[in-house]
């Protein structure tokens, strides 16, 4: 809930009166700095890295600072020349201290507490910070370029040396192998390639290896034998496992509706009526009309209803994920699975990629499982949570805090699965929030899916995913997946970010030359 600032109100401020101004900042500054002590000390026990300490100090008088609605006050300080408190992520209390010191020259204040404005290099001492946990994290930027460049491999990386150094040639700071995917053979494989890339050209290369996670997916598909396509109206049954008769067409000409399984079949139980179910990375949405369907002999199920889809239908296929955006699932973020992939990936990987990850518990137990394996390794790997459900929105500072408190860490905006989470209207409005909350704890941030996909895919990109790639530049890391013309995107990619490098950093505009006129 936004809080309000009382006597004077932001919202009732004399615009033509700096001492209005200063009287506001000052009373502002101390709400700030109480506020965000209060939120830090909460944290501190959590902190076992001391470099990290005045990063999750500013995060958290950026969280004590962003419950009040400054936008009255903003108006207000621009007519005399001073910043609008915009650009303030990183260096939440310099700011306003720069800002107050210069009103009380205005004002002539004879303040007994006369604000010292801070030094330049503690000003900027944000801007090093994340420079420095994004060096950590990624290695040293390109000569040309400051965001880094993450490349997802196929399977091909593992015997296809050229392929792999061409993608280092061309740009790639990073490699993705996705451990859901192939077998530690391959991924050895691949693994060489980089390094050997890494060696003969001179240039750093890191390996992120993402654990699968949880599969919440479709399973067999049993439909109508005249009915090839979903629509809205039509019903699914849901069960915890589809009759075997799914495997032979000629045993399902009776079937009425619809008929699949989830994967994670406990996760029924937790399902009511006028639940929302989404499958397909949110092409069909539907809803639970009944949790006790029964079909013949079998177990009851759900039955759902398509409240949404294309005009044209859509084939339900198996395999295909599936998301439950009103339901806490209580699952484990590391399923056993992922435990046996972890043998492989804490002695192999500079980063690893965390699916599913929700609440600070999840990190903890991250962290358990790389204690066991990493006895042998200077430092464990430096861990990626990829923030995926608007639970892990909801605990982005914690989940910051526990991972950033004792080692290398960043954040992976994955986009695709959060827009089915939260709705694809408020996509924008909450990855902008997130980039906002990273910069203040200086977290490097990597910004994922569908990247240039149609470029990787088919050789072309759209317009709309050139202006994508334009807002990617403030993030730290832009990821592309696999796709034939990948060699061709990284190109592209890296090309559009150097320019856009050239005209924005973060949120501030670059007043480069314009040579256009």
């Amino acid at each position: 809930m936004v809080s309000q600032i009382s006597k004077p109100s932001i919202e009732l401020l004399n615009l033509s009166s700096p001492q209005d101004l200063l009287s506001t900042l000052q009373q502002l500054r101390q709400t700030v700095e109480s506020e965000g002590k209060a939120i830090f000390d909460e944290w501190n026990p959590h902190i076992q890295r001391t470099a990290f300490i005045d990063s999750a100090l500013n995060l958290a008088e950026y969280l004590a600072l962003r419950r009040h609605d400054l936008r009255s006050l903003q108006a207000a300080l621009m007519p005399w020349g001073l910043s609008s408190l915009g650009r303030i992520e990183g260096r939440v209390m310099p700011n306003l201290d720069a800002v107050i010191a210069t009103l009380e020259v205005i004002c002539g204040s004879k303040s007994d507490r006369h604000f010292q404005r801070p030094p330049v290099e503690f000003f900027f001492e944000g801007d090093r910070l994340l420079q420095q946990h994004t060096e950590e994290l990624f290695g040293e930027s390109s000569p040309h370029r400051r965001v880094r460049i993450m490349v997802t491999l196929d399977t091909e990386a593992a015997t296809n040396y050229e392929l792999v150094r061409s993608f280092i040639q061309r740009g790639a700071n990073c490699m993705r192998i996705n451990c859901a995917h192939d077998t530690p053979e391959i991924w050895q494989g691949a693994i060489d390639n980089i390094r050997r890339a890494e060696r003969e050209t001179g240039t750093s290369c890191k390996v992120m290896m993402d654990l699968g996670g949880p599969k919440i997916r479709t399973g067999a598909v049993l439909a109508p034998h005249h009915k090839k396509r979903i629509f809205i109206g039509d019903r699914i049954v849901l069960s915890r496992r589809v009759s075997e008769s799914a495997a032979d067409p000629a045993k399902s000409t009776h079937v009425k509706q619809f008929q699949t399984s989830c994967t994670i079949p406990s996760i029924l139980d937790l399902l009511a009526v006028d639940t929302p179910v989404y499958i397909d990375d949110g092409k069909i949405w539907t809803q639970v009309v009944d949790t006790q369907y029964h079909i013949a002999h079998e177990q009851p199920g759900l039955l759902l209803e398509v409240t949404n889809t294309s005009p044209k239908g859509v084939k339900l296929k198996p395999e295909k994920g599936m998301n439950f955006p009103d339901t806490v699932l209580d699952l484990s973020p590391l399923t056993e699975q992922d435990l046996t992939d972890l043998d492989f990936v804490a002695v192999h990987a500079d980063i690893i990629g965390y699916s599913f990850v929700q609440r600070s518990a999840d990190i903890e137990l991250l962290q358990q499982e790389l204690d066991k394996r990493c006895e042998h390794r200077p430092s464990p790997p430096a861990i990626v949570a990829k923030i995926e459900t608007a639970i892990a929105v909801t605990n982005l500072p914690e989940l910051i805090v526990y991972a950033a408190g004792k080692g290398s860490f960043g954040v992976m905006i994955a986009r695709g699965d959060l827009a089915v989470q939260i709705g694809y209207q408020r996509l924008t409005e909450i990855q902008e929030e997130m980039l906002w909350i990273c910069e203040a704890a200086h977290i490097p941030v990597i910004w994922a899916t569908q990247v240039l996909e149609n470029l990787v895919k088919d050789g072309i990109p759209s317009r709309g995913e050139m202006s994508d790639v334009a807002m990617s530049e403030r993030a730290e890391c832009v990821m592309l997946n696999k796709g034939p013309f990948i060699a061709e995107a990284i190109g592209i990619l890296d090309d559009v970010l150097t320019r856009m490098e050239a005209h924005q950093l973060k949120k501030t505009p670059q007043l480069r030359a314009l040579h256009s006129w």
